[in-house]
């Protein structure tokens, strides 16, 4: 349908439009300074944080070099001990050849000398011939077997000959290394808990050096430490972020320390989103009751509008008709009564029309073809003679459920627009199409056409092409064909200075029951 210039109607719209762009800016300068601000707490709190890890980072590289510094001191002491029991067996070797009385003192001395070493001195056939630093639990063991031979399988006998036979010394750590080695263990696992209970709050794992085995973790929510496949997971997840440290621990070797972002981090991180999100669904949720409320306001205007014409059109209605029946007693031409009769079934056909908004009208299955040939006619005839209709219609039947006066409305409500858009001057074409499921009827015009960004405008209340418009009736005539009828009324095409082309769509009888059924 072709488009009047109409600079009342178009600014009300135009205004309509710049106030839907100043509130959409006004809410997204409020998510943008959100956002913003969002951006500027996270970016803080990230610093604060790579603070706190570098300093933690430092703390453990320091831990690490006591760490190691006192693992080679207790190598030191287990490479002395070692020396001395070697020496224990030598002075064993020697005390049968030696016979110097000063020598075999020495050798005596040497051997009461040791006080911290556990030692079992047995024969060939496993015979305890001497125990040596041992609890009170091993002094009736004859033989070197059971809890005794468990206590000093640690570490594989010296043998040395003596008396024409051998004879096997048995040895085990001392007290004094004992107690260093659980201090060295209480070292490794605090350095461990130093790590992963870390004051930079992140989420940390300790995997050894081919990244198979989790030596401990901290600050990780969500994974189930039990589950193999999970765990896998984690330390794939981790090592792929490259954010180590490579440590060397006692007992494990070389380590690699898997940190991350904290908790805390991670959700100010996605907050913005959320945030957004959170935003973005109460306005639309606003937007969305705002025009259910703005639709049920229109919908009591438009009944209330409706009724109210129709009733006022009903008195002198009644008056036009007493009137005619004077004239009759009068005896007026036939011609004049029958012409004036016609006119007031036109005002009877509007009232009825106006009466029916808001109510539920009935849709009889008749011949769409019919409907429109007779609406075609009736403005044939009250048209100028510039203005050509043309109608091409099936004459098979095509039944279609619908409401003869309702639906005789929109196409005269478009075809009138179509002759304001061609200023008077032009050529209507109307065509049926019948489809198996559905009606198609194209109302095509040789006017203006209508810009792409007024297309769906033309069909809101109030907008109007005209100085003495109401713009109610496109509006009207979309909710007829959509609300009462349950099709369809849209721009088909359109092109500036070529024409407009409306479709109305009309499901038949069969589709429309089984629409109802669903």
């Amino acid at each position: 349908m072709g488009l009047l210039k109409n600079i009342a109607g178009f600014e009300i719209y135009s205004r309509k439009q710049r106030w839907k762009l100043y509130l959409l800016g006004f809410a997204a300068l409020i998510v943008l300074a959100s956002l913003y601000y969002t951006d500027i707490m996270v970016r803080k709190i990230a610093h604060d944080e790579r603070q706190r890890v570098e300093l933690w980072a430092d703390a453990i590289r320091k831990r690490e070099t006591l760490l190691l510094d006192s693992e080679r001191l207790f190598a030191v002491i287990r490479h002395e001990e070692e020396k001395r029991v070697e020496l224990l067996t030598d002075v064993y070797a020697r005390l049968q050849h030696e016979q110097d009385q000063d020598a075999l003192t020495f050798y005596i001395n040497i051997l009461q000398s040791n006080t911290t070493i556990p030692l079992a001195l047995t024969d060939e056939e496993g015979e305890v011939i001497n125990l040596v630093n041992l609890d009170g639990r091993f002094a009736g063991y004859g033989e070197f077997t059971g809890e005794l031979a468990a206590y000093f399988s640690r570490y594989p006998p010296l043998r040395f000959k003596m008396n024409g036979g051998y004879r096997y010394i048995y040895y085990q750590d001392s007290k004094v290394f004992t107690e260093l080695r659980e201090v060295m263990d209480d070292l490794i696992d605090s350095f461990i808990s130093d790590i992963v209970i870390n004051s930079a709050n992140v989420p940390v794992i300790v995997v050894d050096s081919e990244e198979s085995e989790l030596i401990a973790h901290g600050n990780v929510h969500g994974v189930d430490f039990d589950d193999p496949e999970e765990v896998s997971e984690l330390i794939q997840s981790m090592a792929g972020k490259q954010r180590y440290l490579s440590v060397n621990l006692p007992t494990y070797g070389q380590c690699y320390v898997y940190y991350t972002n904290s908790f805390l981090l991670t959700q100010l991180r996605y907050y913005p989103v959320a945030q957004f999100l959170a935003i973005g669904i109460f306005l639309f949720v606003s937007y969305m009751l705002f025009s259910i409320a703005r639709k049920s306001e229109q919908n009591q205007v438009w009944v209330g509008m409706s009724k109210e014409t129709a009733h006022q059109l009903g008195t002198p209605l009644s008056s036009l008709m007493a009137w005619m029946e004077i004239l009759k007693m009068k005896g007026v031409d036939d011609d004049t009564i029958r012409e004036m009769s016609k006119d007031v079934k036109r005002l009877e056909n509007i009232t009825e029309r106006f009466s029916k908004i808001g109510a539920s009208p009935q849709l009889v299955p008749l011949d769409i073809n019919q409907s429109v040939r007779e609406i075609t006619e009736y403005m044939k005839n009250r048209t100028s003679r510039k203005i050509s209709i043309k109608l091409a219609a099936p004459q098979k039947e095509a039944i279609v459920p619908h409401n003869p006066s309702l639906f005789g409305w929109v196409i005269e409500n478009i075809i009138k627009n179509a002759i304001d858009a061609m200023q008077g001057t032009g050529n209507i074409y109307i065509s049926v199409q019948d489809h198996e499921n559905q009606v198609m009827i194209d109302i095509s015009d040789d006017g203006k056409g209508i810009p792409p960004s007024l297309r769906k405008t033309i069909f809101n209340p109030g907008y109007t092409s005209k100085k003495s418009g109401w713009g109610l009736g496109l509006s009207l005539s979309k909710r007829i064909i959509e609300n009462y009828h349950g099709g369809k009324l849209f721009v088909k095409d359109s092109a500036i200075n070529s024409g407009t082309t409306f479709r109305i769509i009309l499901l038949k009888e069969t589709d429309q029951r089984r629409g109802r059924g669903k």
